[in-house]
C-alpha cells in the first residue's frame, strides 16, 4: 500500500493525487481537512470521474506520521477492492430502513471479512442507529474502525468521500478482508454524581433529573470551573467538562455538548432516555496516558500500519500539548495516518459497538500489499 500526502489546498493538487493513486490501487482511502475549503461541486465532480471504490471523509483536521494537520489531504492506496455501502438521508432514516441497506448490500458476511470501515457525517442525526444496526447484523465478529466527518463550524455540509461523489448526511461503510487490533480509550473521569436523562431527543438532551438539561449542566461546571457560562463561552468552556454515558462493565461512552438549544445540551451523538450521564474532567496527562493504552490494546503481530481516529476535542483541550498524544501512539518508521474527527467509532471484538466523543481509537490494521 502506498500513502501520498500533500499539505496544501490546492484542488488541482487534490485531482492529481487522486490520479496517481488510482493508478496502482483498487480502491481508495481520502482523508482531507475542512480548512482545505474545496468546492463541493468540484469535489464531486473529480470523485465521481473515477469508478474503483473511495472512501473517506472530511475532517477538522487530518494526522499523518507524527503530526497533525489543519490543511493537506492523505491519500492511501489499497490492493483489494473493497465492498462498500452507503446510507442516504440518515437523519431522516429509520432503524429498519438503515438495516435493510446493510443487509442489501453486504448481506451475511462470508468468513474472509473480518473489518469494516465506518465513516459518517458527524453532524447526523440518528448515528446510533446505524450503530445498532450493524451490531444487530454482525455483533462482534468483526472489528469496526471510523468516525465522524464535518467541519468545526457544525455547519452541516458535504464531507464523505465516495466513486458517486461528495455526501452529506450519509454514512459509508466498507468491508475489508484485512486482519486488525482496535484500542479504545478517554482518559475523562467522572466529577459529578450521575443524572438520569428523563427527556431528550436523538442527540439533545433536554432534561436531566426532570430538570432544563443545560441549567443542572451550568450549576455543576460553574461551580468546578469557576467560570460563569453563557452562549458566547459554551464551547470553549465545555470542551473540558464533556459527559459520560455510563455503561455496564465497559469504557464510559463520553459525549461532548457542542451548542445550548432552548435550554437543551446537543451533543456530537445521540443520547438516550433513562440513560446516566456524569460530568467528567481530564488532564493533559490522563489523555496521553489514555492513548497510550490504547496503542497498547491495539497490539498488532505482523506488517500492519496504524489508522488512528481522534477527536477533535482533545487537541481543543490539550492546544500545544497535543503532540504528545501522537507521539504516545506513533511508531518511528511505521505508517500512522488518521483524522480528527467529530466523533469516533470503534470496537475490538469483545465490546460493544459504539459511537464515542472526545475518545482516542487507534486501529493497527494488516497492510494492504
Amino acid at each position: 500500500m502506498d500513502v501520498e500526502f500533500i499539505q496544501n489546498d490546492s484542488l488541482e493538487d487534490f485531482k492529481s493525487l487522486i490520479e496517481k493513486s488510482v493508478q496502482k490501487a483498487q480502491s481508495i482511502l481520502i482523508l482531507s481537512c475542512d480548512e482545505n475549503h474545496h468546492d463541493s461541486d468540484a469535489l464531486s465532480a473529480i470523485l465521481s470521474s473515477f469508478s474503483i471504490p473511495i472512501i473517506g471523509g472530511i475532517f477538522p483536521q487530518i494526522i499523518y506520521k507524527n503530526k497533525n494537520y489543519k490543511i493537506g489531504t492523505l491519500v492511501v492506496s489499497l490492493n483489494e477492492t473493497l465492498e462498500i455501502s452507503v446510507i442516504d438521508n440518515l437523519s431522516h432514516a429509520t432503524l429498519e430502513i438503515i438495516d435493510e441497506k446493510i443487509e442489501a448490500t453486504f448481506g451475511e458476511l462470508d468468513d474472509t471479512v473480518n473489518s469494516m470501515f465506518v465513516f459518517v457525517d458527524g453532524l447526523s442525526q440518528h448515528i446510533n442507529d446505524l450503530i445498532l444496526a450493524l451490531f444487530e447484523n454482525y455483533g462482534l465478529s468483526i472489528n469496526y474502525i471510523g468516525g465522524g466527518a464535518g467541519s468545526l463550524s457544525f455547519e452541516q455540509k458535504p464531507c464523505l468521500f465516495s466513486n458517486k461523489g461528495l455526501l452529506k448526511d450519509a454514512a459509508i461503510l466498507a468491508t475489508t478482508k484485512r486482519q486488525s487490533a482496535i484500542g479504545v480509550k478517554h482518559g475523562w473521569e467522572s466529577v459529578s454524581d450521575p443524572f438520569n436523562v428523563t427527556q431528550s431527543k436523538a442527540n439533545k438532551i433536554i432534561e436531566l433529573d426532570y430538570k432544563p438539561a443545560f441549567e443542572v449542566y451550568k450549576e455543576v461546571v460553574e461551580s468546578l470551573s469557576k467560570q460563569k457560562i453563557t452562549d458566547q463561552n459554551f464551547f470553549e468552556i465545555a470542551k473540558a467538562y464533556p459527559l459520560g454515558i455510563n455503561k455496564l462493565s465497559a469504557e464510559m461512552v463520553v459525549r461532548d455538548p457542542i451548542m445550548i438549544e432552548d435550554n437543551s445540551l446537543v451533543c456530537v451523538g445521540d443520547v438516550a432516555v433513562n440513560s446516566f450521564v456524569s460530568i467528567l474532567h481530564g488532564s493533559n496527562e490522563s489523555l496521553v496516558a489514555a492513548a497510550k493504552e490504547a496503542k497498547d490494546d491495539a497490539y498488532f503481530e505482523g506488517k500492519h500500519f496504524s489508522l488512528f481516529i481522534d477527536c477533535i476535542s482533545r487537541v481543543l483541550f490539550m492546544e500545544s500539548l497535543f503532540h504528545q498524544e501522537l507521539e504516545a501512539v506513533y511508531e518511528e518508521g511505521g505508517i500512522l495516518i488518521g483524522a480528527l474527527s467529530l466523533g469516533e467509532i470503534a470496537n475490538n471484538k469483545k465490546h460493544y459497538l459504539e459511537f464515542y466523543n472526545k475518545t482516542s481509537v487507534l486501529a493497527n490494521m494488516e497492510r494492504f500489499s
